[in-house]
Parts: C-alpha cells; structure tokens; sequence
C-alpha cells in the first residue's frame, strides 16, 4: 500500500484516519448487518441510526436548540446560492450581502434572480484580502435577511466573529470551509449552510441549521424539493439522500467530539496555523495575502517573488510529498488549506521544507 501525503487540498479536504479507516470496515458490513453502508436501504434501520446519530451528534458539538433543524441536503453549497433566495426573496425585496470573495460574489448573482440584492460591504477593492470592519457596512433600509461567507478559500479570509445585522433581521451564513472549527453561537443565526467536503466529510452532502419558524416563513410556490420544510419534515429523507457521505459526516461529529470539541477544534487550529504563519511573517521571500487581522486559520494563501518560482515550488513540494498547495486558479500562488483533520505535524514539515526553498532560491 503506498504512503499517504500530506493533502493541503481546498476541498475535498482531509479526513481524520480513524474515520477512513472505520469507512473501510462499514463498506464492507456495518453494524453486523452482513451489508455495507453503500447498500441499505435509505430507509431501513441501518440509515435510520446513521441520520439519528449524525443529527443527535450536530446537535451536542453546537449547542443547538430544539426549534431548529438539522437538515442534509445536495447541491453542496452552490445550490443554497438560489434555494434561500427562490424560497425567503420576493421580487419587491431586497436582501443584504457581504462580499467577501468568489462564493459571496456568486451568492449575490443568484439572488438578483429572484429580487434585490444590496451589497451592505465589500473588500473587493483591494481583492478581498480583508474582512470588512463593523463601521464600514451599511445595511439597506429593510433587508429580508442579511447574508456572508464566514471564510473564503480562495483569498484566505475569515470573519473573527458574524456581523451584527439589523434588529429582526434573519443572519444567513455560508460556513463551508470553516464549520465547527471553531464554537458557534447557532442562536444568532436563522440559517447556517456548509457544504460537507472542507471540514466534515466527502463531497455530497450540505449540512443546513435552520430555525423552524424561519423555515416556515419560505415560499410554497416553488418545488417542494427546493423548500426546507421539505427537508425538515421528512428528516432529509424525502427522497433518497446521499446516505454515504452523511455517514461519514455522522463519523465526522464523533471524531470532533472525542477531541474535546469545538473549544479543543478551535485550540487545535490556532496553535496549527501559527508555524506558518510566523514563518511567512518573518520570511523575507514569502510572504502572505491576507491581513493580519483577517486571516483565515483553515485557508493560508501565500506568494513567492514571481510566478515561475511559485511553480518551481509546487514541483518540488508535490515530489516531496506536500499535495494540493496550488493556488486556486484565479488568483495563482500557493494555498495549504489545514482543515479540522489536518496533522499538524504536517504544518511543521512544511515550514521546514519552505526554509530550503527560500535558502536555496533567496
């Protein structure tokens, strides 16, 4: 069997070993079932555990109350960009968005389907290497809700803390690269989205938390696959859901849980990112995209003097065993995305292998 790397992926992200290697077990017969997770029946006893489980487990890492739901649906993140507007946007409204990069940017086109959408602040004038301070967005005079991304992938951004929307106002929040790395006050949200592949499992499942009066508020008018209430009144399970990846989610919370946590995630992953970003901060080679009060512990996004040496060390970090540190296409550069599951030993190794880099080219 070949040696893993270390994979600084942007998504699908890095699992925990313990969780891939129980997923090798369940393939085969979970539970004493004598049949492998990927051939029960969605609705048979086996699944029934599976979605109780990952939802009791959601639930205890977020404190989440009893009148909100916790929904796994498809599409991954990008479908959520028309379903919330398609079900709580009229044409006579408007909503407020943050923009904070590519996600944002694309979350707002597929609102103005559907209504007005009101760019309450934005970072793009200096490319998104920032997260707009508090005094700086103006809300629109009654938005429907009031949207951000709470951490950007591609420009290594994130929110310290979720904007204050207006009074009654629903805060909608797209957490796809940085949910449960960190404790989260679910109460202050009406809707939280995430698509699965950065912090909690494979590619396939999107996990919304949402509160029930804010899902009762949506359109009826639309697609009952397209409405929440859907999801929340047939527990996911309305039609046949993507069962394997909400299992290894379900495997996912447990993991997070036998770490401490979300206090113990949050620990984990400051102490994680700040090797290489002292590293890039005293490097006079490197150096990082974001400011400093912006900076996102899952995505790092850095730069080397030119582009042809930036390509020079993607090669040789790829043969020395460091995958996926390309940066995303449309900005180039390097990213080492250090999700939850990310060894941290794998951080280290890579700051030593920068060191040579910038002593061999500096």
């Amino acid at each position: 069997m070949s040696e893993r790397v270390f994979n600084f992926s942007a998504g699908p992200g890095c699992l925990p070993e313990s969780v891939l290697k129980q997923a090798q077990r369940d393939l085969w017969d979970i539970d004493g079932s004598g049949v492998g997770i990927l051939e029960h029946s969605h609705r048979g006893k086996v699944v029934d555990k599976v979605f109780d489980e990952a939802q009791a487990d959601c639930r205890a890492l977020a404190g989440i109350p009893e009148n909100y739901k916790v929904m796994f649906l498809t599409g991954g993140a990008s479908a959520q960009f028309y379903m919330l507007p398609m079900s709580f946007l009229k044409k006579d409204q408007t909503a407020d968005y943050i923009n904070t990069g590519v996600w944002s940017t694309k979350a707002i086109k597929d609102a103005k389907r559907y209504g007005g959408a009101h760019v309450a602040a934005s970072s793009e004038d200096r490319n998104f290497c920032y997260i707009p301070k508090a005094d700086a967005i103006r809300w629109s005079g009654s938005p429907r809700y009031a949207h951000f991304t709470s951490n950007n992938t591609i420009f290594g951004t994130q929110w310290r803390a979720e904007p204050r929307a207006p009074e009654g106002v629903p805060l909608i929040c797209d957490a796809s690269s940085d949910i449960f790395s960190k404790p989260i006050d679910v109460t202050k949200y009406a809707l939280i989205y995430a698509g699965a592949q950065k912090n909690l499992g494979p590619a396939g499942a999107t996990l919304v938390i949402a509160r029930e009066d804010f899902i009762e508020q949506g359109s009826e008018d639309i697609p009952e696959l397209l409405q929440y209430r859907t999801y929340a009144a047939n527990d996911s399970r309305a039609n046949t859901p993507p069962v394997f990846a909400v299992y290894m989610v379900g495997l996912v919370f447990k993991w997070i849980l036998e770490q401490g946590g979300l206090d113990a995630m949050r620990a984990h992953n400051e102490a994680k990112a700040k090797p290489l970003y002292d590293y890039l901060d005293g490097s006079s080679f490197f150096n990082a995209t974001a400011d400093a009060d912006s900076r996102s512990l899952m995505n790092v996004c850095f730069r080397a003097p030119s582009e042809e040496l930036e390509k020079a060390f993607i090669a040789e970090a790829t043969k020395a065993g460091f995958d996926g540190l390309k940066g995303h296409r449309s900005v180039g550069g390097m990213r080492a995305s250090i999700y939850n599951a990310f060894p941290p030993e794998g951080v280290v190794r890579l700051v030593e292998f920068m060191e040579k880099f910038e002593k061999r080219h500096g």
